[in-house]
């Protein structure tokens, strides 16, 4: 999951789909048994997996 530091957003993607600047890896959140996050970071690992094929 990447963060773009300018409109505060996450995305999956490199540049950022609503300002257009460079989205940079965030360290992984503390682990919580309410991961707000978990379903996307599922999802990124979903798609890397998909990609590496």
């Amino acid at each position: 999951m990447k963060y773009c530091y300018k409109c505060k957003r996450y995305t999956l993607k490199d540049i950022c789909p609503v300002c257009g600047e460079r989205a940079y890896k965030k360290e992984p959140p503390r682990f919580s048994p309410q991961d707000k996050y978990g379903k996307y970071r599922r999802m990124l690992k979903k798609e890397e997996r998909k990609w590496k094929k």
